[in-house]
Order: C-alpha cells, then sequence, then structure tokens
C-alpha cells in the first residue's frame, strides 16, 4: 500500500481517490475549504492554503507520503523539487507542474524551446505593455492570466476599448501570487479537442481516443468522444503531444488541447499534467478504462494492456442556478428515466451562481451518432436544475 497525498480536492480529485482506494490505497485529501468532494472519499483530510510554502512543508512532514499528486494550480510548486529529492515521487514530476501551472513557461516551452505551432502571444505585467501587444496582436485577441483554473479572468477582446475591462477581469482571475496576463491572436478555429495523454514508468506513451468539447468564458461544457478528425491531424497531435510531455518528464496522464483550424492544421493550446475536465465523459463508458483509473495506474507503475473505444458519449455540465452556503436539492427523476445515461454529482458544499456542480454523462454504441448524444446530455443536463450547460454567468 502507497500513501498518497492529494493537493487539490475537486470533482477530479475525487474520481482518482475513487479510483486508488478501490486497490487499496490510502489517501490524504488537501484543500484550502473543507468537505471538498475528494475528501468525502480519502482516509483523511487537511484543510489550508497550498500557496502557503510553510504550511505545505508542515503536512508533507506530518504525513510522510510515498506520492505527492497535485491536482489544482495554487501550489507553491517550487516546494515541489524539495520533495522529489528527498524520495517523494511527484505526479508527473516536480519539473512538469511547475512548467504547467504557469502559461508563461509551458508556452515558451512548446513554442520557443520545442517548435510547436502556437498561438502568436505575449507577456504584460502592466495595460500599457498589454496595449502595444495587442497593437502588434490585433483584433480579435485573447487575454487570460498566466495562471488560473476554469476559465477565471479570460476573455476575448474584439476592440481597444475592450481591453482595459479585459487587463483587469485577468489580474483578478489571477491564482496565486502571479500577477501578469499573456495576450493570444485570436485562431479562427473550426473547434476545439482534448488528447489524453498517458506516459508510463515502463512502457509508450499512449493516447485516448481524441475528445471534442466546448468552453464558454474560458470553461468546459460539453465533451464528446469520439471526436472526428482525419488520420493526418491526429497524428500531427500525437506527435506534439508526446514532444511536449517527453519533454516535461514523469508518469501520469495530461489533458494535452489543440485547436483544428478550418484548413485541418492542429495548432497546441494548453496543457494540464493530470486529468481534465474535459475527459470526464470517459466516465460514461466511452473507453475501456476512464481517464481516473489510466491516471491511477500510471502513477503507480501498474501496466496498462490498451485504450480502447468501447461506446460514443458525451457529457455536460450542471450548473448551479443561484448562490447557496449549503447542498443544492437536485431533480433526477426525469434524467434518470433516460437510457444510457449517467449522473455524477459532485458533492461540492456551497454552490455559485454558474459552478459546475456535476456532470451528465450519455453513451452509446460506437457507431452512434455524437450530435445526437451531445443533444441528449445537454437537454438531460438542463433538467437537473433548470440550467443550459450553455448559460454564460
Amino acid at each position: 500500500m502507497k500513501k498518497i497525498l492529494l493537493l487539490g480536492s475537486g470533482e477530479l480529485g475525487k474520481e482518482f481517490v475513487i479510483a486508488a482506494k478501490r486497490a487499496g490505497q490510502y489517501v490524504i485529501a488537501c484543500d484550502r475549504y473543507n468537505d471538498a468532494p475528494a475528501m468525502q472519499v480519502a482516509d483523511e483530510r487537511e484543510v489550508f492554503s497550498m500557496l502557503d510554502g510553510a504550511a505545505l512543508d508542515r503536512v508533507v512532514e506530518k504525513h510522510n507520503p510515498d506520492i505527492i499528486v497535485p491536482e489544482i494550480e495554487a501550489i507553491r510548486t517550487e516546494r515541489l523539487f524539495d520533495y522529489e529529492k528527498n524520495g517523494i515521487q511527484v505526479v508527473p514530476s516536480a519539473k512538469a507542474v511547475n512548467y504547467t501551472m504557469n502559461r508563461r513557461a509551458i508556452r515558451d516551452l512548446a513554442s520557443k524551446e520545442l517548435g510547436l505551432r502556437t498561438a502568436k502571444y505575449f507577456y504584460a505585467k502592466t495595460f500599457t505593455e498589454l496595449r502595444q501587444a495587442a497593437d502588434e496582436i490585433g483584433f480579435p485577441c485573447v487575454v487570460k492570466p498566466l495562471m488560473s483554473s476554469s476559465g477565471h479572468g479570460q476573455s476575448y477582446v474584439y476592440c481597444d476599448e475592450e481591453l482595459e475591462t479585459a487587463f483587469n477581469d485577468a489580474m483578478e482571475g489571477s491564482r496565486g501570487d502571479v500577477k501578469e496576463v499573456i495576450i493570444e491572436e485570436f485562431i479562427d478555429f473550426d473547434s476545439e479537442f482534448t488528447l489524453l495523454t498517458v506516459t508510463q514508468k515502463d512502457g509508450p506513451t499512449l493516447f485516448c481516443p481524441p475528445i471534442g468539447h466546448v468552453q464558454k468564458k474560458g470553461d468546459y461544457r460539453e465533451s464528446w468522444q469520439p471526436f472526428a478528425i482525419s488520420d493526418a491531424a491526429l497524428r500531427q497531435a500525437q506527435f506534439m503531444a508526446g514532444k511536449v510531455t517527453e519533454a516535461l518528464t514523469g508518469a501520469g496522464i495530461w489533458g494535452v488541447e489543440f485547436f483544428l483550424t478550418k484548413q485541418g492544421e492542429v495548432i497546441f493550446s494548453e496543457l494540464s499534467p493530470r486529468p481534465h475536465d474535459t475527459g470526464m465523459v470517459t466516465l460514461g463508458h466511452t473507453t475501456n478504462l476512464s481517464e481516473f483509473e489510466l491516471h491511477f495506474r500510471a502513477v503507480m507503475g501498474l501496466p496498462i494492456a490498451s485504450i480502447k473505444l468501447e461506446h460514443a458519449g458525451a457529457s455536460a455540465v450542471i450548473l448551479s442556478p443561484s448562490e447557496s452556503d449549503g447542498p443544492l436539492q437536485y431533480n433526477m427523476v426525469e434524467a434518470l428515466k433516460e437510457e444510457n445515461t449517467r449522473i455524477r454529482i459532485f458533492g461540492k458544499p456551497e454552490a455559485h451562481v454558474g459552478r459546475r456542480m456535476g456532470v451528465v454523462l450519455c453513451y452509446g454504441d460506437v457507431t452512434n451518432d455524437t450530435d445526437d448524444l451531445r443533444k441528449k446530455a445537454k437537454a438531460v443536463a438542463k433538467t437537473i436544475l433548470g440550467t443550459d450547460p450553455y448559460s454564460v454567468f
């Protein structure tokens, strides 16, 4: 049995804990607030800010874990190098977490060091620098915090008059103590997709079938698998995902995001060194192993015989329509009348308008039309709390 310290206890962490507990492991779930989703299924919990390096050190010293699994961005990532040097396995690696928690590091690695195709970009610490960069890039453009999650602080900017609001939103939406933004050219893409990539301790890099997804205000609203893509474009995406994960090192699952242009060009967008929110569709029996089971096996160095598509599937988020300091009431009666439908309520102790509270999963035969499954998932999601997954809050 291994002792695993989970840093971040949201819905993705919860599913990882379930996978670990099914295999008899011991998990301590950590987050900045009590009763976070993963804490509800873990052996122990710790409540503290992981941006407090001294507090993080105390928790690591107290529990002396075999493995540290970061699941959020807001962590004193530089501390992970010391833990790794002291013999603790950091997932996927201290280098990977340190790079990918900050958009500057990962974008420079992908574009400048590895030569991967990315959107044109600049950084800005002041509004003056942002305005100068916008003059260079042109409109429309995208402004994001260097460190954030779930799309917080991200804006599409269509004219000079919108720049200041976008800059302020990015600064306010920044997580951690990094107060800098990235401004990118707007890619006129046909679609976006995620390539879940599994790096192993002793085995080849594996790829899940690509997952299509839609985001609103930078936050995932729906995903589907498989995503239709040409063999040439898929090979291009796999090559890019393999290059960047190899450079970052370590074992685990990675959510590698791409744009697909109308001309069929694949452009690297972002990367997460952990299970990806769009990959929750795999909980609906799309692949033989969910992304969380794959992550657990890779982390533990257990063999993965293969990754196979078993069903077509779609996911749609359940959004809170209101503020609440207690659990919401979920109407699941109509939803559960639907065949091949699963509901996952995350168990978040508080609700905020537009907060992701659960997900609907619909699946069918591999030959099923994913457009039909997407419509079904979104319709079902709307019945549970009365909110449309495409509502913009």
